[in-house]
């Protein structure tokens, strides 16, 4: 099993005037790569634009959308965004996409209802897979009508893995069905370890297989002792859950979190710290947390 350790943005803000040089230090600190997440209500910076900016500027640095919201859009002209960027990054590509956040507002900015997303992704990723791999696409849906497109210029990779988040039964078993890969968030190691078993049961009874390698994780830290904000968040989100147990705090409990998930066979650990708005913070604090979980990879 490979270990790598990635750097993700989250959803909180973000200076895009330091945007460059964060990726540059990443690129050079040799991070596995660089996923950004999505939130149209939020002051989160657009994944497909950071990413594009990300590949100019690198040339190993691997990019993923940690998750990239798909309900709501066009699959011809995402998977043609997509197509595009693995192409432009000589295939660096690491997309993951979700059904978006349970927020009202998310769902109006999507135009999509809420009971109809499940239903929208299901027919949407099929499709996308079809218009990276073959020619002469002709598909009439409840949602999507295609009729005799090729679609140029073609994925490197053919096609790229798509991982897929969530934690909730139904999101494991479309994981099962249509996942590549796995890469919950605001999970414990031992909580990831069971929708593991989930997510290859229902994999199983579809004929399928997910690449051992294809298990992650995205793991939210804090530099120091959990604010109240974050605790309150977190109290919120995972009631009944000690927030200490799914954001560790300190960058020492961070790599003992990311053993814990290799130890369960994890092993693509995205570390996201839970406060980024300084980006000139966020970059001279690149080398420690380097030094405290980049020696985890093998």
């Amino acid at each position: 099993m490979k270990v790598r350790v990635a750097y993700g943005l989250g959803t909180g803000a973000f200076d895009p005037g330091g945007f460059a040089e964060l990726v540059d230090g990443l690129e050079s600190l040799r991070f596995d790569s660089l996923w950004l997440s999505e939130r149209l209500t939020g002051p989160a910076i657009d994944p497909l634009v950071g990413l594009a900016v990300a590949a100019g500027r690198t040339t190993r640095l691997k990019l993923g959308t940690s998750v990239m919201v798909l309900p709501g859009r066009n699959p011809v002209l995402l998977a043609k965004e997509l197509a595009t960027l693995d192409r432009l990054s000589n295939g660096r590509l690491l997309p993951a996409f979700g059904l978006g956040a349970p927020d009202a507002a998310e769902h109006a900015a999507f135009g999509v209802e809420r009971k109809e997303r499940a239903a929208i992704f299901d027919e949407a990723l099929p499709l996308m897979r079809r218009l990276w791999t073959e020619d002469d696409v002709h598909h009439a849906g409840t949602y999507f009508r295609v009729d005799g497109i090729s679609l140029r210029p073609r994925p490197v990779q053919d096609p790229p893995d798509v991982w897929l988040g969530g934690r909730a039964p139904s999101e494991l078993r479309r994981v099962g069905r249509l996942g590549d890969g796995w890469l919950p968030s605001f999970s414990t190691p031992v909580e990831a370890a069971e929708g593991r078993v989930a997510v290859e049961k229902a994999a199983a009874e579809c004929g399928r297989t997910i690449d051992p390698e294809h298990w992650g994780a995205l793991v939210i830290y804090s530099g120091g002792p959990l604010p109240d904000r974050l605790r309150a968040a977190l109290e919120a989100r995972r009631p009944g859950r000690d927030p200490s147990e799914v954001v560790p705090a300190g960058l020492d409990s961070l790599r003992e979190r990311l053993q814990e998930f290799i130890d369960n066979g994890f092993s693509k650990l995205v570390v996201v710290p839970a406060t980024t708005a300084d980006p000139a913070s966020a970059v001279s604090e690149l080398p420690a947390l380097a030094e405290a979980v980049l020696t985890l990879e093998n």
